[in-house]
C-alpha cells in the first residue's frame, strides 16, 4: 500500500510539472523511476517504452502502468495511472473555464512559443537516451532509418510500421543465432 501511494504522488508530480506530452515525459519518468526511486533499470524502462509505444493509448500513461505494476502489482499499476492523468485532467479542467479570454493574449502566445521549444529539447533527451541503450549495428541503423521514412513520409499505418520492425528484429535475432551456432 505504501508502494502503490508512492507511485501515485511521484506520477502525479510529473504529471503536474510536464508540459508537451508523453514523450517530454519520459526523461522525468526515467529520473524517478530509475535514478532516484531505482524501481526499474535502464533496460526494464527501455523494454517498457518499446511495450508502452507499441500499445494503445498515450505513451506516459502507459509507461506509468507498466512501471506501477512492476513496482507494486495491480494497485501500483492503477495509482500510477491515476497520478500521471490526474494533474492534466485537473489543468485542463480548470483551463478550459478561462481559455477564451486570455488565449487572444500576446503573452499567454508567448508563453506557448517557449513552452513548445523547452519540450522539444525533453523529446531530443529522451531520443538521445533510448539511442545510447539501443544495439548499435548496422541492422538497427537500417531498420531505424527505414522506419522513420515510411512514418514521415507516407500514410502507412504506425501499428503496421511496428509490427515489421518487429518481424525484421526477429528474423535478425535468428539468423544471428544460427549463424553463432554455425561456428
Amino acid at each position: 500500500m505504501k508502494s502503490a501511494l508512492k507511485l501515485f504522488l511521484v506520477f502525479a508530480r510529473i504529471g503536474a510539472f510536464t508540459f508537451g506530452g508523453g514523450y517530454a515525459m519520459l526523461p522525468l519518468i526515467q529520473k524517478e523511476a530509475v535514478e532516484n526511486q531505482k524501481w526499474i533499470s535502464d533496460d526494464d524502462l527501455l523494454s517498457i517504452v518499446a511495450i508502452a509505444e507499441s500499445t494503445p493509448g498515450p505513451i506516459a500513461i502507459n509507461t506509468a502502468t507498466f512501471v506501477g505494476y512492476k513496482v507494486a502489482g495491480i494497485l501500483g499499476s492503477a495509482c500510477a495511472t491515476l497520478g500521471v492523468v490526474m494533474p492534466s485532467f485537473l489543468i485542463i479542467y480548470a483551463i478550459s473555464f478561462v481559455l477564451e479570454q486570455f488565449q487572444s493574449l500576446q503573452i499567454i502566445q508567448y508563453a506557448f512559443n517557449g513552452i513548445r521549444a523547452g519540450v522539444l529539447a525533453l523529446i531530443v533527451k529522451a531520443l538521445w537516451t533510448m539511442y545510447k541503450k539501443c544495439p548499435k549495428h548496422l541492422v538497427s541503423y537500417i531498420i531505424t532509418a527505414l522506419a522513420f521514412v515510411v512514418a514521415a513520409f507516407t500514410d502507412v499505418n504506425i501499428i503496421f510500421i511496428i509490427i515489421a520492425c518487429a518481424v525484421i528484429g526477429i528474423i535478425y535475432g535468428k539468423w544471428q543465432t544460427r549463424k553463432v551456432k554455425d561456428k
